[in-house]
Parts: C-alpha cells; structure tokens; sequence
C-alpha cells in the first residue's frame, strides 16, 4: 500500500504536467505511455523507500495508519540494522567442526572399561593442562594427548592403560572446547556495516532486520561450527533518529536528535527540549521525509494549543524515523533581533563618541590632575 501510494503520487505529478499539454494529444499520449511503462516496467518498487515514512503492520503486510498519533499509535516496520547500532549476539551452540585437534584446557570425556573399575573407574571429563597432558588419576598416571585428535587421544590414552591392563577399551569425546571463541555481548555494527565475530570473521548485517541478520551470522559460523545457533537483538538503538529544530529568531537555530523508541510524540520531543523558548512561536509542523525524486514528503501542521491546553490527540502525531519537527520563530522576535543588528553597531559608535567627548570637556576643563 504504501509503495502504491508512493506510485500514485508520481503519476499524478506526471499528470498535473500532462494538465499543460491538453492542446497537444502527442504529448499527452507520451505522458501517459511514460506512465505505463514506469509501472510495467520496474512496478512499485522503483518507489520504495528503505524506511518509509508510513509505519507498516508486519502481520498484515500493509500500511495500517497514514500519521500515528496520541491514542492512535502505530506499530513500526521489523527493525533495519544499520550502522551505529549496537547487536547483542549470544552463540547458544558452538561445536568445531571435526577433525577436533586437542589443545591445553579442552575438556575430555574418557571412558574405560577393563580398568579397576571398583577402586578407580574411569568415567569422567579430564581437562587437559597446560603441558598438554591429561590426568587421569594417582592409578593411571598422565597421558600426552596435546595435539592430536580425538581418535589420536583415544589411541594414546589407550596404549597408556594397557600397560597395566592389556584388554582395555577406551572411549573419548569432546566434552568442552577451550579453542572454540564465544560469542556473547555486545557488538557494534561499523561504519562499513559489519559486526565483528573475533576469529570467526565479521558480518554484513546492514539493511537486515534481526531474523535476516541471525541467518546470516549463522551461515558464516558454519564455516567453523557444526549447526551454530546465535540469539541476536538490539542492544542500543542508534541509527533511528528523528530531529527537533528550533529557529533561532535571527539568532541562529538549534537543531536537537532524539533516538525513536516507537512511542514518541510531538509533545515528547517538546518536552525532551524543555518546553519551548522564548524566541519560539506556537507555529508547529513536522515534516515527514519521502524517497527522493518521489514529491511524496509530507507537513504534518501542529495546533499548539489543541494538544495542551485541550488536550486534543488528533494533532499529537506520532514520531517516525528521520521526522522533522520544526519550531518556527516568533516574527516579533525576529524583528527585533533583525532590528538590533543594524542598531547595536551605531548605539556602540555612539556610546565611544560620547563617552570620548565627555572625558575631552573634562580634560579641557580640569585638566589631567583633576581626572582622577
């Protein structure tokens, strides 16, 4: 609906020109065929935005509200990654991919069945110290496995054993990888829309939203893990903004950036400024961005009075994604400053001029001792 809104609003740009050429049948017949093949061609979505100004409902897949407001919100579309937020990924699953070689601190489990197994079984996760050996016990002594891999480790454990204990059969397997990075905390996505994963690499996860964004990281893990698995969610959302502009009266303006939490409305974003100044005028309105090239932007006018004082919604709007709230100026303000910036440099030669005649006449007259 909303690309759809978008679509019309070009062609009926195309035919308020077309409006002009109503002496000239060839130009309204190309106006029109132009038309046809816009639409043909590339559809709705030559006009869609990458965040539209028109908050869509991700269950019903169009647009439910023209300008949420007071009373009235919105759901906002499924969040786009973008660069300076902030992800909070967690690796839920991290298993290496084999052949697993051992190093110092993995865990592994080892099972032996021909051993004492009344005094001293063994059937226990043994974590491998930082000489690459494993301990498995006062009866059995340490084993080099450093190095090796699990079917290697299970051969040298069971050579060792059957020294002793000649029909000795082992079993060994992975119980935890002290290699295997994890994946958990926070991550901020660069300016190149990346996440950085360590050694595992870094992600494009710019323009995604967070279920695209999980698929994505997860593929790029199986180039290390069997079947990874990742939690991925906002940690801080940075890269949603709208802006509240102030005119400064001649003074120069001031514009404020406020992150968008999905409930923000024009009385949040005065109030989030501390209410308006004194330069400031009732005369409100937000302007709502739209795909360039498209003529689609939109003012949203603000009754000052009917928000606060009466309480009335229907002006209260809702705040989207790269809004502008604009604060016009008081015009008697205006004239004021417009006025004491041609007065102030005369009143200042004035006041030099005075103040030079003045200490002249005393000079004149008293003469220098009598100055002080």
């Amino acid at each position: 609906m909303q690309q759809m809104r978008e679509l019309t609003c070009v062609l009926n740009q195309q035919a308020n020109g077309a409006m002009k050429l109503k002496s000239n049948p060839t130009g309204r017949s190309l106006t029109t065929i132009a038309a046809m093949l816009v639409l043909c061609t590339s559809g709705c979505t030559a006009f869609m935005a990458p965040r539209g100004p028109i908050p869509v409902n991700p269950d019903a897949g169009f647009a439910t509200h023209p300008a949420g407001r007071e009373k009235e919100m919105v759901s906002l579309p499924p969040y786009v990654i973008e660069p300076p937020d902030i992800l909070l990924i967690n690796a839920v699953k991290i298993v290496p991919k084999p052949p697993h070689v051992v190093e110092p601190f993995d865990g592994l489990l080892v099972r032996a069945v021909g051993v004492d197994d009344v005094r001293a079984p063994i059937a226990d996760a043994f974590f491998v110290d930082p000489e690459g050996k494993i301990d498995l016990g006062p009866s059995y002594g340490r084993v080099e496995v450093a190095n090796m891999t699990i079917d290697d480790a299970q051969e040298a454990i069971r050579r060792h054993l059957a020294q002793i204990y000649p029909d000795v059969e082992v079993s060994v397997s992975l119980a935890v990888s002290a290699g295997a990075q994890q994946i958990v905390g926070e991550h901020l996505v660069g300016p190149d829309g990346r996440v950085n994963l360590g050694t595992y690499g870094s992600v494009y996860v710019t323009g995604l939203t967070l279920d695209e964004a999980k698929t994505r990281i997860e593929s790029k893990l199986e180039e290390f893990l069997v079947d990874p698995e990742v939690i991925v969610d906002v940690f801080s959302y940075n890269s949603k903004k709208y802006y509240i502009i102030t005119q400064g009266a001649g003074f120069g303006d001031n514009i404020v950036t406020a992150p968008i939490t999905g409930n923000d409305t024009v009385l949040d974003a005065i109030a989030a400024i501390g209410g308006l100044s004194q330069l400031s005028s009732t005369k409100i309105w937000i302007a709502r961005p739209a795909p360039a090239g498209t003529g689609c932007e939109q003012i949203l006018h603000v009754n000052y009075e009917d928000i606060t004082r009466g309480a009335v919604t229907s002006t209260n709007y809702q705040l989207l994604p790269g809004d502008r709230l604009f604060i016009a100026e008081d015009p008697m303000r205006k004239l004021d400053g417009t006025l004491s910036r041609f007065t102030q440099p005369a009143e200042r030669i004035l006041g030099f001029v005075s103040l030079g005649t003045a200490t002249l006449n005393r000079i004149v007259r008293f003469g220098l001792g009598q100055l002080n």
